[in-house]
């Protein structure tokens, strides 16, 4: 049963918040969403506008407001272009808690997240043997992108083009790992992520070969668990606050100058997120490892202090950047993974049109809206393929996921990769015969 005391704490932490927005309509003009549909209850306004009486529209229409406020990104467009200041996204993420209390989670997210998310080991386990068996449901469809799709028709896998699990995640190939500073003078803690063990592992390979020949130490703890964000976005503060109590705990009793990550969605959460929506009893641990966290292209270049630029090679690959929203707009980082890219001489940087635009994956809204999805993924495949680039870079793994699906079903072949990747090949032997 929701706890009543919190749903009313969040309750009133929502209505102060809510009067600072001036309903000016600047969010219009930045969200990708709306952009679409041209419907007022997709854009921030008119959400806030409805959370402005929430407490009648949950007992006149719940479901239709928690409806409504799925319809969104948070890719934290409305929030970086306010001229009020109004902090969208925790609004958002708030009513969510709020409607979840009331409501309850479906059923399907629930066991999910309560008996899969909140237990890594578990979810390990079921992703592991997932992987053993993948090959008899899926067949590739593009080499280059390292997409595949769906032997069978499935509701959840529609018509994407999707990357596989990786054959051996990162948490079997380095359960844990735990040296010294060396010449850096630095030492990390290492936060993972999801997506970046059971997906792309080799971004994290990469990562600790760069952290390593820089003489930066690393405290990789085994048995991490995911950031929380999946959870929250849904509204379940349980599993939310059980999985950073896990990690902070993780993270905790180990000496180290900095937490870093590969992943712009758990840099912004463990920062931004953390801090603001866990329990008392947690927020003074969260604030404490928030303002330590910085993400691994920032760390590269502004703590390592990571080369110029390097002379590029008259004929280079040409190559562009995406900025992920959580990585932009929320943590303001852009320049320093351009600075990891340029560093490789191998290739040669291409700005695409609308760089910073959202490229609609969204999380769960990918899931629960794969047609509106891909709509405003398709404009972000346009922008990359009018490069001509070969090569498409972007901090965030989810990115990666909706990119390359854009890319594969649109028949390009360009790959998908990031920062870290790039930059790692300029001393890898084994990168650049890649």
């Amino acid at each position: 049963m929701a706890d009543i005391r919190k749903l009313r704490r969040l309750m009133r932490q929502l209505e102060e918040q809510l009067v600072v927005c001036m309903r000016c309509g600047m969010c219009q003009a930045v969200c990708p969403v709306f952009a679409q549909t041209g419907r007022e209850a997709d854009v921030a306004r008119g959400k806030l506008v409805l959370l402005d009486g929430l407490m009648q529209e949950m007992l006149d229409d719940p479901e239709g407001v928690r409806d409504r406020l799925q319809r969104c990104l948070l890719c934290g467009s409305c929030a970086a272009n306010c001229p009020s200041g109004v902090n969208v996204l925790e609004i958002f993420l708030k009513a969510r808690a709020i409607l979840a209390g009331y409501l309850g989670l479906p059923p399907l997210k629930r066991a999910v997240f309560r008996r899969l998310l909140a237990h890594p080991e578990t979810l390990d386990r079921v992703v592991e043997f997932g992987a053993v068996f993948q090959k008899l449901f899926a067949r590739p469809v593009n080499e280059i992108v390292g997409t595949s799709c769906a032997r069978f028709g499935s509701p959840l896998l529609a018509d994407r083009h999707f990357r596989t699990l990786a054959a051996v995640p990162l948490h079997r190939r380095r359960p844990a790992l735990n040296t010294p500073a060396g010449a850096a003078g630095l030492r990390v803690g290492f936060f993972v992520g999801c997506l970046i063990d059971k997906l792309f592992p080799n971004v994290a390979e990469a990562a600790l070969r760069v952290l390593e020949h820089h003489g930066v130490g690393v405290f990789l703890p085994e048995g991490q668990g995911c950031c929380g964000i999946p959870a929250i976005s849904s509204g379940d503060t349980q599993t939310f606050n059980d999985l950073v109590r896990r990690n902070l705990e993780k993270f905790d009793s180990a000496g180290f100058d900095l937490l870093v990550t590969c992943c712009a969605t758990c840099t912004s959460t463990i920062k931004k997120i953390w801090p603001s929506l866990c329990d008392d009893d947690l927020a003074a641990r969260a604030r404490s490892l928030a303002a330590r966290t910085m993400d691994i292209s920032q760390f590269l270049v502004k703590r390592v202090k990571v080369g110029g630029p390097a002379a590029a090679a008259a004929n280079g690959r040409v190559i562009t950047f995406h900025d992920s929203c959580h990585l932009k707009k929320s943590l303001g980082v852009y320049a320093e993974p351009r600075d990891l890219i340029r560093a490789n001489p191998v290739y040669t940087l291409k700005e695409m049109a609308a760089c910073d635009d959202c490229c609609g994956m969204g999380g769960s809204f990918n899931f629960e809206h794969y047609g509106l999805s891909a709509r405003i993924g398709r404009l972000k495949r346009d922008s990359i393929a009018a490069t001509g680039c070969a090569v498409v870079a972007t901090g965030c793994p989810a990115c990666m996921l909706q990119i390359s699906d854009m890319l594969s079903r649109a028949g390009d072949r360009i790959a998908v990769r990031h920062p870290v990747e790039i930059y790692a090949e300029s001393f890898s032997a084994e990168g650049r015969k890649g």
